[in-house]
């Protein structure tokens, strides 16, 4: 079949610019690990952070030879959002600032994540306004759901049998509580999550759905069940959140308990392919300043939280199931 026309030009170019920036993707983290082995971002900030590139030069104690290879590097650089440029200089050379993304390892915590310095807001108040973005959030949250529960429910259904009632806490649209639910009818399932969120849940399942604040309370159940929640906030909060779970449960001996799907850093690994994702996952949720623990980081904030023991069940691929008792 023939392609013609401007339109269908327009198209494989732009087909093709997708593919060269997917394969050179790699350059960026390349071009960053530089910044770090030259210490850039000491470099700029010396001098309250407008700086020349020759100025940049000096700092670092690069060849001047070198100079035409690190404007290429800050290129890309800026362009990644590490830093960014002003005008010119009296020289001709543009002058280099740390932008919020760059400076924030500098800053002492608490402090916003990466990306409330970029937008503005923290992701989780932008959902709650940007409609797009939320359904983004919650369709990405149904598919990973929809995929590891069936997993679960088979190897470690021992997990949910003989509960009477289960609370999904954060549960978004409900996935996980709709595929235990059906795995075990007996089992009472509901989710709790933000007015903005549930008000989308569907019609027509098992779950029921409970808008309310997990910091705040959480609905009364045999379990809470908390899937990929906890490595989203840093431990203050996760001890809140817990502390409301234990509150919604009832004792161990009639029981009670919470039910975590989450990374356990360390945790069931069988090959190294385990260790670089933990760690890849572990960069990548500190843009909104979350974690993924190891056992002695879980087992920290279930003791702040109340809770007396854990049991983990690294049955998951690289997530573990985590059971923890009051």
């Amino acid at each position: 079949m023939a392609l013609n026309g401007p339109s269908t030009d327009q198209a494989l170019l732009d087909a093709e610019h997708e593919l060269w920036t997917t394969s050179f993707s790699y350059i960026k983290s390349m071009a960053l690990k530089s910044a770090l082995d030259l210490r850039l971002a000491d470099a700029i900030d010396h001098h309250g952070g407008a700086t020349t590139l020759p100025q940049i030069v000096a700092r670092v104690m690069l060849h001047p030879s070198k100079i035409h290879c690190l404007r290429r590097l800050m290129r890309v650089l800026t362009l990644s959002s590490v830093f960014t440029t002003q005008q010119a200089d009296g020289t001709g050379e543009p002058l280099y600032t740390l932008t919020p993304i760059g400076a924030w390892f500098q800053h002492a915590l608490p402090d916003p994540c990466i990306f409330e310095h970029m937008h503005g807001e923290a992701l989780w108040e932008m959902a709650g306004k940007d409609a797009t973005l939320d359904a983004l959030i919650n369709k990405a949250m149904v598919s990973d759901s929809g995929f590891i529960m069936d997993v679960a429910v088979r190897e470690a259904g021992d997990v949910f049998r003989g509960l009477s009632s289960l609370v999904d806490v954060g549960g978004g649209l409900g996935a996980a509580a709709q595929v235990i639910s059906k795995a075990f009818p007996h089992v009472g399932c509901s989710v709790l999550d933000l007015e903005h969120v549930v008000s989308n849940a569907p019609a027509g399942t098992n779950v029921k759905y409970v808008a309310g604040d997990m910091f705040e309370s959480v609905p009364p159940a045999n379990a809470a069940f908390l899937k990929s929640v906890l490595h989203d906030w840093d431990d203050e909060k996760c001890v809140k959140i817990l502390e409301s779970c234990r509150k919604a449960i009832p004792p161990r001996e009639v029981g009670g308990k919470v039910i975590i799907i989450d990374i356990v850093v360390g945790a069931g690994l069988g090959d190294e392919k385990h260790k670089e994702v933990h760690a890849l996952l572990d960069m990548y949720i500190m843009f909104i300043n979350g974690i993924e623990r190891d056992e002695q980081e879980w087992s920290k904030i279930f003791l702040e939280a109340g809770f007396s023991d854990y049991k983990i069940i690294p049955v998951l691929g690289f997530r573990s199931i985590i059971e923890v008792y009051p």
